[in-house]
């Protein structure tokens, strides 16, 4: 063979093999069927859970958001695509042909043509080959199925938000799954209640008519915190009322509600799964861990490129091009780069502003890797150098967060870190003389310091006490925006520094510490040349 017949060969070879590589250490399906078991372990008899995928969402006219699975599917199945349904039974089930199961997974049909146009689907042999199951089938024969949820003593389902377009591109998109199912379990909302709202009807049927105003303004507080109480009628007929023979009247109505009987539940899923997913398994602490890392490795990189010309937008391009030279696909959540006062925006994600002069930058950014999201935030000056009014709000920041993270003790609650962190701010501002005392209540400070991350930035949990194995972010922050009470040299600054703690026997780990955190390191990182630095585009303005 000559030499350039296998040059020829060896490229071929080449090229096609690195076509077909895709990545490999996604969770195992043992992973899957383990947090089966587990919530399975948790549901009475004679009961079933129906978990649904994410629909596909139009972003405008054909074209579509990418399509991210929900969390609590992805957890229970590994499946990642659109159009699935998990139905998962407490008990098992036998089929007309003497088979039994615990579980079917329905997932989207295989498609010569959707694929051609959208990439190749797993279908019902890869769900058994891939995922593990052993009962998979199409979509559409969960619509056509004879499972009579009605002889279920107990149905777990997810709240519907019905926040889903019926496409009409086949008959078995998540639109269809769900009315089928509404239809086979005789769905009727009106028959169960949220807790809060099971709450509010309790107390509205064992309060006397005399002391009933009390009750209405427990009803306005909640709506604060649950806005779609005010869909309910009959509840805001009884808040507003005032004449005693109809508040009566709505009394006994609602109790008639409170009594009425349905199998369907929709608090079951979210509370179990809530408990499950705030611990990490050893297979979950390896990606989540991988993902923190990408994320603090790219907090180092723009340190090192950060320059006062550059623009909010021009850094996250380069944190989420260090995201996607490690393999990690997106970003957890939407990108936040504040310079300056954008910076006192919490959730500021225009990434705007042109240039960073000589101001501080924030940025709060996580890369998901195979699933799992970190949450790393580091403020750093533009121009390399803390001013001495931007070093003095930073130390209280930093040492806010240090004794934040030494109370992630398992026992500990997860209330402490914030306790703790807000004395130091309140002691530190009140040094400075941005508040008049340390009691004064002020706008400076306005959030939480600590969430669980996972499959979620913001994990779901029970934030009781700490666990092993659980991770968890501590993010103080003081933010003075322009227009603030006090002296014109705090205004625009903003600082926020957040990590991502393991709790462990020995004590809590600081996962994002590859980010450099004090301002002596800070300023240290930034004073490196970075490969970006001679990274020179054309200008397209001339």
């Amino acid at each position: 063979m000559n030499n350039f017949k296998f040059l020829l060969i060896a490229l071929f070879v080449t090229s096609f093999s690195g076509f077909s590589q895709t990545p490999t250490d996604f969770l195992s399906k043992d992973f899957h069927k383990n947090r089966r078991d587990a919530l399975r372990v948790k549901m009475p008899t004679n009961s079933v859970a129906v978990v649904f995928a994410n629909p596909v969402r139009n972003r405008a006219n054909d074209v579509d958001y990418v399509f991210h699975q929900d969390p609590n599917f992805y957890y229970l199945t590994g499946y990642r695509e659109p159009n699935g349904v998990l139905v998962l039974f407490s008990d098992e089930q036998t089929n007309e042909k003497g088979v039994s199961y615990n579980e079917i997974l329905y997932v989207q049909k295989r498609d010569k043509r959707a694929e051609q146009w959208n990439g190749k689907r797993l279908g019902v042999e890869g769900a058994k080959n891939e995922l593990g199951f052993k009962v998979a089938l199409n979509a559409d024969e969960f619509v056509n199925s004879n499972i009579n949820f009605k002889n279920f003593d107990r149905i777990f389902i997810e709240e519907f938000h019905d926040d889903y377009r019926n496409s009409a591109r086949d008959k078995a998109e998540v639109y269809d799954l769900v009315v089928a199912f509404k239809e086979k379990a005789a769905y009727n909302p009106k028959n169960f209640l949220s807790p809060m709202k099971k709450q509010i009807y309790e107390l509205i049927k064992t309060t006397s008519i005399e002391n009933s105003a009390n009750v209405a303004q427990i009803i306005g507080r909640a709506l604060a915190y649950d806005p779609s109480l005010k869909s309910d009628e009959d509840l805001m007929k009884f808040k507003e009322a005032t004449d005693d023979s109809l508040k009566k009247e709505l009394q006994q109505k609602i109790a008639l509600k409170l009594d009425a009987k349905t199998n369907i539940d929709i608090t079951f899923l979210s509370a179990n799964l809530a408990t499950l997913r705030e611990v990490k398994t050893t297979e979950e602490l390896k990606l989540l861990t991988k993902a923190i890392r990408i994320s603090a490795i790219g907090q180092v990189e723009v340190m090192k490129a950060m320059k006062p010309h550059m623009s909010e937008m021009e850094l996250q391009g380069i944190h989420e091009f260090v995201y996607k030279k490690y393999g990690a696909a997106y970003e957890g959540y939407p990108s936040i780069v504040g310079a300056g006062n954008n910076g006192c925006i919490l959730h500021y994600i225009e990434n705007s502003k042109t240039k960073l002069d000589n101001e501080l930058v924030l940025m709060d950014l996580g890369a998901e890797y195979r699933g799992y999201t970190a949450d790393v935030t580091r403020t750093i000056p533009a121009n390399g150098k803390f001013s001495k009014e931007q070093k003095a709000i930073y130390e209280i920041v930093y040492n806010a967060q240090e004794a934040g993270i030494a109370a992630y003790i398992i026992g500990e609650s997860m209330a402490k870190p914030n306790v703790l962190s807000k004395k130091i701010v309140d002691e530190g501002l009140f040094k400075l003389g941005i508040i008049k005392s340390v009691d004064e209540k002020h706008p400076y400070y306005p959030h939480g310091t600590s969430h669980h991350i996972g499959l979620d930035v913001h994990d779901p949990g029970n934030y009781d006490n700490f666990e092993e194995n659980m991770v968890v972010t501590m993010e103080p922050g003081i933010y003075i925006p322009e227009g603030s009470t006090c002296d014109k040299k705090w205004w625009g600054i903003g600082i926020r520094i957040e990590d991502d703690i393991l709790v462990t026997k020995n004590g809590p780990v600081n996962l994002s510490s590859e980010a450099p955190r004090t301002v002596k390191e800070i300023e240290k990182m930034m004073a490196k040349k970075s490969v970006l630095d001679d990274f020179v585009l054309p200008n397209l303005d001339k």
